[in-house]
C-alpha cells in the first residue's frame, strides 16, 4: 500500500505522540508480555488506559493514524487503531493490517477500536473466518463477536452465515477461547440466535476432537440455562 506520509502538520502530531510513549514506558511490563508470547518489534509497555488517554489529545486523524502504523510498535499500532478515522478506512487496509498481525492483543485491540466501526465490518469479519492464517481467523471471529455486542440494530439474519464457519473453525483448538466469547455473544443477542448457538453447541459435540466436544457442553450448558430460558420466555426480542 502506498500512502503519502511526509505532511509536516503529520510529522509534529507523530513526534509529540512518540515522546508521550517514550515518557511511560515500563521495561518491567514489556518484558512481561515478552514473556507471554507478545512479541512486537518494539514494545515500550505503556498500559492500555494510559494509550487512550494519550490518543484523547488528538483529534481523529487517518494520515497519522497509517504513519503511526507504519512504524510497527506495539504503542504506534494500538494508537493508529485509537486515532484512525473508520469513515476513511479501505477494506485494503483492513486486509493489509489484519494479514500482519503477529499476536492476539493486537488483532483484538485493533478490532475492538476501528475495524468494529468501519462499514466493511460485517463483510470481513465473514471473509477472515474463512481465511488461513490463524490471527486472521482469531480476528474474524473476535469481530464478530464485537459486532454482536456493539451493533445493537443489526439483524439476526447479518450473523446467520458465521455458525457454518464457527463450526468448521471449532476444529482448532487454540481458537476455543475466542470461539467460547463469540457464541455467547451471539447467542446473547436474542432468542433466534440463542437456539442456533445451541444448536451449534450441539454440532460441536458430535466432533470427532474431544476438546471440541468439551467446547460444545460447556457453550449447551450455559446458552440453555435457566437464566436464558426466562429471559427469552418474557421477552423473545430481548438483546442482553
Amino acid at each position: 500500500m502506498d500512502f503519502i506520509l511526509d505532511n509536516q502538520e503529520t510529522e509534529q502530531k507523530f513526534q509529540k505522540l512518540l515522546s508521550l510513549i517514550k515518557l511511560r514506558k515500563n521495561g518491567d511490563v514489556s518484558l512481561m508480555m515478552s514473556q507471554k508470547g507478545l512479541k512486537y518489534k518494539l514494545n515500550w509497555g505503556v498500559s492500555l488506559i494510559e494509550l487512550r488517554e494519550i490518543a484523547k489529545q488528538f483529534d481523529p486523524d487517518h494520515l497519522l493514524a497509517l504513519k503511526l502504523w507504519n512504524k510497527q510498535w506495539r504503542e504506534t499500532m494500538i494508537l493508529a487503531s485509537l486515532l484512525d478515522e473508520p469513515e476513511k478506512v479501505t477494506e485494503e487496509q483492513m486486509d493489509y493490517w489484519t494479514k500482519s498481525f503477529e499476536n492476539t492483543e493486537i488483532a483484538e485491540q485493533v478490532s475492538a477500536n476501528l475495524w468494529v466501526k468501519c462499514k466493511f465490518a460485517f463483510v470481513k469479519a465473514l471473509e477472515w473466518c474463512r481465511g488461513k492464517k490463524y490471527l486472521v481467523h482469531f480476528t474474524g471471529i473476535h469481530l464478530m463477536s464485537r459486532l454482536a455486542v456493539t451493533e445493537k440494530n443489526a439483524i439476526d439474519e447479518m450473523f446467520e452465515p458465521f455458525y457454518a464457519e464457527l463450526e468448521v473453525l471449532a476444529r482448532n483448538t487454540k481458537l476455543h477461547t475466542i470461539i467460547y466469547r463469540s457464541v455467547i455473544a451471539l447467542g446473547s443477542r436474542s432468542a433466534l440466535l440463542n437456539t442456533q448457538s445451541v444448536e451449534l453447541a450441539l454440532q460441536m459435540q458430535q466432533s470427532d476432537f474431544e476438546d471440541t466436544v468439551k467446547l460444545g457442553e460447556t457453550l449447551y450448558e450455559e446458552l440453555s440455562s435457566p437464566y436464558f430460558k426466562e429471559v427469552w420466555k418474557t421477552n423473545p426480542n430481548k438483546n442482553l
